[in-house]
């Protein structure tokens, strides 16, 4: 037995209020308590309603705990997550996430009260930057888990090297900045109209502090960094970023089986009945046949957007799955779908026979494990892009706002799949640049290179012993610096 197997540790997780975020936090959890671990996962009430139930036979060792979610102005009654808000006001949600030091704090001190045995940990999210303090004061060490791609956090540098070499218009950030030659590409930077988000990263939001002093305030105060990541899908970056940031940074690997466990992959679709349908659909199709179309909950795509994807689609002419979500801000005529009259006239009549538009909840996971998907059009979230490489499907990438930009680039490099044109300038794209990009993967023969790339990613980020040997080394760190600073 080694030393991190002999000792169970008692360690609270707290996510930012996305769930983006919660979901990984909560597969992170899963692992911790199926080694024995206690694990206390923190949220406001609606998000942990919301979550995939604990497995029964974790729930002994895992418990949820809800904080009251604050009142903040501008933000309506009920809204505790980003998915509950258009992006707009984001802002206010980390306010909200602010909101919720005071119920922490309450949190702890119960925790630590009575000779009760004190938590070991707290590991959090980029949001949380008064947490360390907080933890500090109670003798609890802080650990930050964000769950990004490590190279995001490469690019944008710790403290010291903004200092150094300033940033603060778009076209900066449109090369690889120098601290991270050679160890990223030079094609790894933002376009120009995407450089607008990290401009705005360094200056303080609505909420009174900026993303960046956020995320370097809990880099410097916590213990090390953990990340949803892995040598094979990032090599040579954890040096990297451990030498910029000099702290122990720390991949958890990618916290995804590569066989989907459709008996706990969420409450409210197998209610509806959605995943049956969908997937009864994908099993009529033939194999590799299908591309599926997801660009995530918050992308802020205009109608012109909808219209020319859904153009680009019907020229590529191939067989496809859309995942269509209604963008914030926009409605659908009454009595409509969720869809309704926000695509073209006719587009889903035209498309019957090779394709189909869902409106309700998708099984994302379980759709790209299907042996008719053959590709991904995707934003380029990370958990998507992982998602869409632990299951082997090049992709199409779309990417619209923060890190989506780098992680596209960051897969280019990797010859997994090919981004959709764009203007430099504004980021707007047309059906030809649609179809072109999904019939060069999909359907031309430079697609064979992109799949075969993206099958080799499979087979590493599948090697389930290998991935969880990162969750045994997070936990050997997890003991090692529970009583030593590093």
């Amino acid at each position: 037995m080694t030393e991190a197997a002999a000792t169970k540790l008692d360690v609270v997780l707290f996510p930012w209020l996305a769930f983006g975020h919660m979901i990984p936090y909560l597969e992170l959890a899963k692992r911790l308590a199926a080694r024995g671990h206690a694990v206390t996962f923190l949220s406001t009430p609606r998000n942990l309603a919301r979550l995939p139930p604990v497995p029964a036979h974790l729930s002994p060792r895992l418990r949820l705990v809800a904080l009251p979610a604050p009142a903040v102005e501008g933000l309506p009654e009920g809204a505790e997550s980003t998915a509950d808000v258009p992006p707009e006001k984001n802002e206010l949600i980390k306010k909200a996430a602010d909101g919720l030091v005071a119920p922490f704090a309450a949190f702890l001190s119960d925790a630590v009260a009575g000779g009760r045995r004190r938590p070991d940990w707290v590991v959090h999210d980029f949001c949380h930057h008064a947490i360390p303090p907080i933890a500090e004061a109670h003798g609890v060490p802080c650990a930050a888990f964000l769950i990004v791609q490590a190279a995001t956090i490469a690019f944008l540098g710790p403290r010291w090297a903004h200092a150094a070499h300033p940033r603060a218009a778009p076209e900066d950030f449109a090369v690889t900045p120098e601290w991270c030659r050679p160890s990223l590409p030079p094609a790894v930077a933002y376009r120009r109209h995407e450089a607008g988000w990290a401009v705005g990263a360094f200056r303080p939001n609505a909420s009174g502090v900026s993303d960046m002093d956020r995320t370097w305030e809990i880099i410097e105060r916590t213990r090390f960094t953990i990340y949803r990541s892995c040598e094979e899908m990032e090599p040579g970056v954890f040096a990297l970023v451990t030498d910029l940031f000099r702290k122990p940074t720390i991949p958890a690997g990618v916290l995804l089986k590569p066989e989907p466990d459709l008996a706990d992959s969420g409450g409210e679709s197998s209610r509806s009945g959605a995943r049956s349908e969908v997937v009864q659909w994908l099993d009529s199709q033939p194999p590799k046949s299908v591309i599926y179309v997801a660009l995530g909950s918050e992308a802020p795509l205009t109608a012109n957007n909808l219209h020319e994807l859904a153009l680009g689609l019907e020229l590529a002419g191939v067989r496809f799955l859309w995942a269509f979500r209604k963008p914030s801000g926009m409605s659908s005529a009454p009595g409509t779908g969720a869809a309704g009259e926000l695509l073209p006239t006719g587009f889903e009549q035209r498309t019957r026979g090779h394709g189909l538009v869902w409106s309700v909840w998708v099984p994302q996971v379980a759709v790209l494990a299907h042996a008719a998907v053959g590709a991904f059009l995707t934003h380029c979230g990370w958990g998507s892009t992982i998602e869409s490489l632990v299951f082997g499907r090049p992709m199409v990438m779309l990417p619209f706002v923060v890190d989506q930009g780098l992680i596209a680039r960051t897969m280019l490099e990797r010859g997994v799949g090919v981004e959709v044109a764009r203007d430099e300038s504004d980021g707007s794209f047309g059906r030809d640049g649609v179809a072109a990009a999904v019939q060069r993967v999909m359907v031309e023969e430079e697609g064979k290179v992109f799949t075969s790339n993206a099958e080799k990613m499979r087979e590493v980020l599948g090697d389930q012993r290998r991935q969880d040997q990162y969750v045994d080394e997070l936990v050997r760190c997890l003991v090692r610096y529970k009583d030593d600073n590093c």
